[in-house]
Parts: structure tokens; sequence; C-alpha cells
């Protein structure tokens, strides 16, 4: 287990908890613990009541829902840095709406719900701050919705390609995926066979070659034209 002060140091990432007095930070720690999970294991289930919230600071964790059919989708793929779960805190019924598992060994900071609503109700400081938090979170969810549900699937996994491009001036790029291509293609909604069809079609076109999760564009500029 981590000491309190490496508690307080991965508290202080969290965009949350950026307005905190010291005391207050200091009490969050005191009911904050980093949570060790292996591959495959599940941090918490969908229905499952939510007593805290989370940061990931290593490792990468799967948020998916069943279908009424039990098809699994994935909602979202955490990356280290990212806070997860938090908007429970705001909801009639506190439960979680999805589930949660580790794709590789991860470290997690839980922290105790009950204590962080308690420290909002005493500070309108946080609370604006955690409302432009969730304002802007909001406004990524809202455009990706309207590109899951308004565009085709070619479109959905060329504009993730196109959003993986660190030098948005250069011709050519290498994208190294950072999880399997079936949860990527779930994470966009395509089926893994059509997301398999894209990519061909996407190679013989000359745009890009792929070996493994390392994906090579070979034209930029022709991708962002095939996917426009």
């Amino acid at each position: 287990m981590k000491k309190r002060h490496d508690i307080e140091g991965e508290l202080r990432k969290h965009i949350l908890f950026s307005a905190l007095t010291p005391d207050q930070l200091t009490l969050i720690a005191r009911h904050s613990r980093i949570l060790h999970l292996a591959e495959g294991e599940i941090l918490f289930q969908q229905e499952q009541p939510a007593e805290r919230f989370f940061r990931l600071c290593s490792g990468q964790i799967k948020l998916s829902r069943l279908s009424m059919g039990g098809t699994e989708h994935v909602i979202e793929v955490v990356q280290p840095g990212q806070p997860f779960a938090e908007a429970v805190l705001f909801m009639k019924k506190r439960v979680f709406p999805v589930n949660a598992e580790a794709l590789m060994p991860c470290e997690v900071l839980a922290v105790d719900s009950a204590i962080f609503l308690q420290i909002l109700y005493d500070s309108r400081e946080t609370c604006f701050r955690l409302m432009a938090d969730m304002s802007y979170r909001l406004h990524i969810f809202v455009n990706e919705i309207d590109n899951l549900t308004l565009q085709n699937a070619t479109f959905r996994l060329v504009h993730h390609l196109l959003q993986q491009i660190v030098d948005c001036k250069s011709r050519t790029a290498d994208i190294e995926l950072v999880t399997s291509k079936q949860i990527l293609a779930s994470r966009l909604s395509i089926k893994p066979e059509t997301f398999s069809r894209i990519l061909k079609t996407l190679s013989q076109r000359g745009l890009l070659t792929v070996n493994g999760r390392t994906i090579h564009i070979q034209d930029v500029q022709g991708l962002r034209c095939f996917g426009s």
C-alpha cells in the first residue's frame, strides 16, 4: 500500500481536487487507497452500489455494458491519468452504469464518494471547478455520439486514426494501437469483420499498412480526403 503522501500526490493530479485546501486533501487521502488489479480483474460491475470513484494511475481499464442479448459493447478504454465513475456521484440512484475490467495490470486510485460529497457541500469553489470539468467532458461525449450515430463506420475509423497523429503537418505517421483491434472496433461501434474490411480497403488504396498493432499511415492527406 502506498503511503498517504503518495496518495496525496495522486490526488493532486486529479482535476476534481485542484481547489482543495491542504486539510481537505489530507482528509480525502485518509479515506482513499491505491488498488492493484491483475489483467482481467473486475474493478466493479454494472448495477453495483457506487461507494467510490476512481483515477487510473497506470494500465488500462475497459468500461463496457452488456446488451439485453448478452453482447458486450465497449463504452470507453480508460487511459492513465483519466478519472472515471465520478459522474455517479450526482445520480439519484448511485450504482455503476457499466462494468470495469483491467486490460492489463493496473494501479487505480479509489476515492470515498461520501467524503468528497461532504467537501463539495462545504466548498463552492470546488463545485464550480467540478462543473467546468463535467461540462468539458460532456462536450467531448456529445461530439463522439454524433460521430457514432451520424457517420458511417469508415468515417469513424478514419477519424479515430487521424486523431492519433501528433504532427498534423506530417505526410506519413506511425500509430501504435493501445488496445486490441477487437476492443477498438467495439469502441467505435464497428463489427470486427467490418473493421478488418475497412483496414484492407485503406491498405489497397495505398493509404496505410498494418503490422500487428502498428498502423503506418502512408498518405495522411489522402486519408483525410478519404474520410471527408
